[in-house]
C-alpha cells in the first residue's frame, strides 16, 4: 500500500511537472505570435514564421495549435479576459461606495467607460489585437463558435455601461444605442491616437473621452429630472 501511494504520488509529480511545461511552451508560443501578428498582419504570417519566432520547429507547434487562426483567437481571448479583470476592478471600487443615487449610477457608468478606454490605451499589444475583433473580420479557419464565444467576452467588458444605463432611466432600445455610441467613441479615439492623427486636431485621446462623458450625463434622463 505504502509501494503504491508513493507511486501514485510520483505519477501526480510527473504529471504536474508535464502540463506545467506544456502550459510555459504554449505560453511561450502565443507571446511569440503576438509580435509576429502585430508586426505583419494575420493575412500575411505563416505558421513557420511563428515557430520561427519561437524558436521551434514548424511541427512542434502543431501540438499545441491546428493552424494561425487557432492561434490568434487564443491570443484575443486571452486579452479578453484581462480586459474584463481591468473592468471589474473598477466596477468593484464604485460598488463600495454606499450611495443609490443617480449621481453614483453615473459615476458607475463613467468608471465602466473609463476602465474599457483606458486598458486599451495603455496597452498597445492588446490594441493591437483589438482591433481585428474590432473590425468584425473573420480570417479563415476561426469558427463561428470562436468568434461567438469572444464577442461575448467583448460584449461581457460592456455589461456594466448597460447596466449602469438601465439604472439611470434609459429604455432598452436606448441602452443598444448608448452603448454602441460609447463603443465607437473609444474605438475611433484609440485609432486617432493609436496612429498619432489625433495630434493634428490638437486635442488629447483623454480630452475627447472625458468630452463624450460630460456631453452624456446631459442626455441623461434621471439627472436631467433631478435639476
Amino acid at each position: 500500500m505504502y509501494n503504491f501511494n508513493m507511486n501514485q504520488a510520483a505519477a501526480t509529480a510527473r504529471d504536474l511537472r508535464q502540463q506545467a511545461l506544456a502550459d510555459a511552451k504554449r505560453s511561450h508560443i502565443l507571446n511569440a505570435a503576438t509580435s509576429v501578428f502585430i508586426e505583419f498582419g494575420l493575412e500575411a504570417v505563416s505558421m513557420r514564421e511563428i515557430a520561427k519566432r519561437a524558436g521551434y520547429t514548424a511541427g512542434a507547434i502543431y501540438s499545441y495549435f491546428a493552424n494561425k487562426e487557432e492561434i490568434y483567437g487564443a491570443l484575443l481571448a486571452e486579452s479578453l479576459e484581462r480586459l474584463n479583470a481591468f473592468v471589474s476592478v473598477a466596477e468593484r471600487a464604485i460598488s463600495l461606495i454606499e450611495d443609490a443615487s443617480s449621481s453614483n449610477d453615473f459615476l458607475v457608468l463613467q468608471k465602466s467607460v473609463l476602465a474599457f478606454y483606458q486598458f486599451y490605451r495603455d496597452n498597445p499589444r492588446d490594441l493591437d489585437l483589438g482591433f481585428y475583433l474590432f473590425q468584425g473580420l473573420k480570417p479563415r479557419g476561426l469558427t463561428n463558435e470562436w468568434d461567438s464565444q469572444l464577442n461575448a467576452r467583448l460584449r461581457d467588458a460592456m455589461r456594466p455601461q448597460e447596466i449602469a444605463l438601465s439604472k439611470l432611466g434609459f429604455s432598452k432600445n436606448e441602452i443598444d444605442t448608448e452603448v454602441t455610441a460609447i463603443f465607437a467613441h473609444i474605438v475611433g479615439v484609440l485609432l486617432l491616437n493609436h496612429t498619432g492623427r489625433i495630434r493634428m486636431f490638437g486635442k488629447s485621446a483623454d480630452e475627447l473621452i472625458k468630452h463624450y462623458l460630460d456631453n452624456l450625463a446631459l442626455r441623461i434622463p434621471k439627472m436631467t429630472k433631478q435639476k
